[in-house]
């Protein structure tokens, strides 16, 4: 199946293209600056795993820069940084997403890499390259997440916000346990199951010639084998908790100071309540500018850091995430006094005119940023891509957000923004802190839920 004709929609020139073994490509020509951008994704992330291997889409993402067949050890880093380029990946709920930005001349480089490890890496694995990951793995949840100041609180939240069996319920780091549990079977049984063609998108955005690019995708990927074992993820759309479900946790540990932290389970994103969600966070607590800062640090000056942040989902509800650090001698409870008043505020007025055109010229200038680099629009056409089926969408998604009315900002966080829709996480310092607490400020809380191969 093919669709080759390019879609020029008030937008990027987007041209999309299906290989026989099911494998999805998104072209965007653009000559401005001599480089490209390699993407590609795979629908494979946290909520796929199961009970008991947590952190597999993970360490499977760092396993995919262990060697394959024809790149042996470290050969994927050095050979794209010897051409000039720069390489990542990164593991989320919802998938797993590998690139490069090279060189225009260096594209071909980048794809053969790319079709290599996705069709001989399984014949390259073996238990020393998984052991050798796995410690990787287990070091970046130390000095990520158990050894810094807040470092878990994501994680906590998370857990409390999807309950037990939820598919969202675990972050993609993984448990200690579980990583060590992992077999050289597991990982296995998992790259056959879904690093297969007909579950990727491919994107190639740059100074390209479209037509000698897609011919370099086909003699690489086109004879990868499909596979169509993939098991469907759970649905995550609903979030059902028992009766007397924790909802509420206060910790004692060596942290800087005072914190409150939650998790407000917010619309699914793709949807207009989502844009209007983002809004709304972005007026209360995005900057110094933001109600919730105004409010806290420098009116009443109970907090030294006060703000929103939004984790866009599209299989569950998104979360709006609050982190606010206390100052001095004030209380959590007369932080939270105060969150819930701005809130309820907001809920019952919405955003004033100039609110409303501050946020939405603020969330334009971060979208136009991310796509200011071909490797910023080649991760939004495989977001599109993948999430919700068509990577053009990319090119109506700022207006739909300029178009949110005040009432439909006011609306939601009206919904959403309660104190029955969240979960909530307290930080009290341990006494051996309380003597430095005026002295250090820490925001290391781990709240991108994406983990990356060089972390």
């Amino acid at each position: 199946m093919a669709n080759t004709a390019p879609s020029t929609t008030d937008g990027f020139v987007i041209m999309e293209h299906t290989l026989a073994n099911g494998l999805r490509v998104v072209l965007s020509e653009d000559h401005l600056t001599p480089v490209a951008a390699v993407c590609l994704w795979y629908d494979v992330g946290s909520r796929h795993e199961v009970a008991g291997r947590t952190g597999l889409a993970h360490l499977f993402e760092h396993l995919m820069f262990q060697g394959s067949a024809s790149v042996p050890g470290n050969g994927h880093f050095e050979l794209v940084q010897g051409a000039g380029g720069s390489l990542n990946g990164t593991t989320s709920f919802e998938r797993t997403n590998y690139f490069e930005t090279m060189p225009a001349h260096q594209v071909e480089l980048a794809l053969w890499l790319e079709a290599d490890r996705m069709g001989s890496l399984l014949s390259a694995l073996d238990l020393t390259g998984l052991d050798n990951q796995r410690a990787v793995v287990k070091n970046e949840r130390r000095q990520r997440y158990d050894n810094v100041p807040y470092g878990t609180a994501f994680e906590r939240l998370v857990g409390m916000a999807f309950p037990d069996g939820h598919p969202y319920h675990h972050t993609p780091i993984g448990s200690m346990a579980d990583l060590d549990a992992a077999t050289l079977t597991d990982a296995q049984d998992f790259f056959r199951t879904y690093y297969a063609p007909n579950n990727a998108v491919l994107s190639v955005v740059g100074d390209i010639d479209p037509e000698q690019t897609l011919a370099w995708i086909e003699k690489y990927f086109g004879s990868i084998p499909a596979h169509d074992g993939k098991r469907p993820p759970r649905d995550g759309r609903t979030v059902s908790r028992e009766p007397g479900a924790v909802l509420r946790q206060h910790l004692v540990e060596e942290v800087p100071s005072q914190a409150l932290m939650a998790a407000y389970l917010l619309p699914l994103d793709g949807t207009r309540e989502a844009d209007a969600a983002d809004l709304a966070l972005t007026v209360l607590g995005s900057g110094e500018s933001s109600r919730l800062y105004n409010r806290l640090v420098r009116r009443d000056r109970t907090a030294v850091t006060a703000g929103f942040g939004l984790l866009r989902l599209s299989g569950a509800p998104s979360l709006g995430w609050l982190d606010a650090k206390t100052s001095g001698e004030a209380s959590i409870a007369d932080v939270e006094a105060a969150v819930d008043e701005e809130l309820a505020r907001f809920a019952a007025e919405g955003p004033t005119p100039q609110e409303l055109e501050r946020a939405q010229a603020q969330v334009e200038r971060e979208w136009l940023d991310s796509l200011d680099t071909v490797h910023g629009r080649a991760d939004e056409l495989c977001r599109y891509a993948v999430l919700f089926g068509d990577p053009k969408l990319l090119n109506t998604a700022l207006a739909k957000v300029l178009d949110i009315t005040a009432e439909e900002v006011r609306a939601v966080a009206a919904r959403y923004l309660t104190p029955e829709n969240r979960a909530v996480l307290t930080y009290e310092p341990a006494e051996d802190e309380l003597a430095d607490s005026d002295s250090t400020d820490s925001d290391s809380t781990e709240n991108d839920a994406a983990e990356d191969v060089t972390a």
